[in-house]
């Protein structure tokens, strides 16, 4: 399949292997300067989970809405996000996505479609469905894609959003990544021992299948055929991607000190390196790649995403009130 399809849209290819370029290199630029100290919010970094962002985002329209976890750099960069507001936003500057007041767990910009995210596990699952509403309502060919992690699956919203979204045939597309931990704890602990997450939910109602969420080509292939079942109206689909984050659950570090995984299994996983496969899948079809001019010209954005925010504003204090809710 992934031969014929980097035949066949070599284009397609190309614009994942920069999407997941430019997610890495940024979030591995956050790491390398958290400790200025001038990045004064929680960063949960998504190193080694950057295909699933990438190849989901572009699947999606513009107009399409996306919701999100506590780690929703990647999955706001893929769908589109402007680095220039990320960055700012982790430096708490108004010119920041959420005007410097969510920082990096807490982003939204409506101008891509991307309404949110929240570090309230599993919180923004029944706002997604609520977007799925809204667009049956209206009676558009839009999606509602929502990104949860394994551990939100145990939370009690989560089965109600999804039958609800079941019940009324929702266009809602469930992105489950499932990176084997919640924090510390591993799956083996909190849910029973070879259940697949997407056959349960595929027997609450919701058709699911799996992948190898470290395989870019592979997750574009099965979201695009999610995301065209949901706009003929067959209701919403839930894709479960096995992946493996490199670095510790938040923060700017590595982790296997800790005990909680071993330096093996995180060796194993970095053998399975996203990046490194689609580029061998470019490299196998003969389709010319520049490498290195890629990195140096997102290395330059990213840079200069770095400069704007240390040369953009905090936000006054009067801000602090604005943007609320009110009853």
């Amino acid at each position: 399949m992934k031969d014929n399809f980097i035949k066949k849209h070599p284009d397609i290819a190309l614009e994942l292997l920069h999407l997941m370029k430019k997610i890495r290199m940024a979030e591995e630029t956050i790491a390398k300067r958290y400790s200025e100290g001038k990045m004064r919010c929680p960063t949960h970094l998504c190193t080694g989970q950057e295909a699933i962002g990438a190849a989901v985002g572009l699947a999606l329209r513009k107009n399409d809405f996306v919701v999100s976890t506590h780690r929703a750099h990647g999955h706001y960069l893929g769908k589109g996000g402007n680095l220039n507001k990320l960055i700012a936003e982790i430096y708490g500057k108004v010119t920041g996505c959420s005007k410097g007041k969510g920082g990096s767990m807490h982003l939204i910009d409506k101008d891509v479609g991307f309404m949110g995210s929240t570090a309230i596990v599993g919180g923004t699952i029944p706002v997604g469905v609520g977007l799925g509403l809204s667009i049956k309502l209206h009676e558009t060919d839009q999606v509602s894609c929502i990104y949860l992690g394994d551990g939100a699956t145990e939370e009690g919203v989560f089965y109600e959003s999804l039958n609800f979204a079941a019940l009324k045939k929702l266009p809602v597309l469930f992105i489950c990544e499932n990176n084997l931990y919640s924090v510390y704890s591993p799956l083996k602990v909190r849910q029973p021992k070879d259940r697949k997450i997407y056959q349960m939910v595929d027997a609450i109602g919701v058709p699911g299948d799996s992948g190898n969420g470290n395989s870019a080509i592979e997750v574009y292939d099965k979201a695009t055929v999610a995301i065209d079942s949901i706009r003929q109206g067959h209701g919403p689909r839930f894709l479960e991607f096995d992946t493996f984050r490199w670095r510790e659950h938040c923060g700017p570090n590595f982790d296997n000190d800790l005990g909680y995984r071993t330096v093996e299994e995180y060796l194993l996983w970095k053998e399975k390196d996203p990046i490194s496969l689609i580029v061998s899948q470019i490299s196998d079809q003969n389709v010319s790649v520049n490498l290195q001019t890629i990195e140096l010209n997102i290395q330059k954005e990213i840079d200069a995403a770095f400069d704007y925010a240390e040369a953009s504003s905090f936000p006054m204090g009067k801000e602090a009130f604005t943007d609320l809710y009110k009853s």
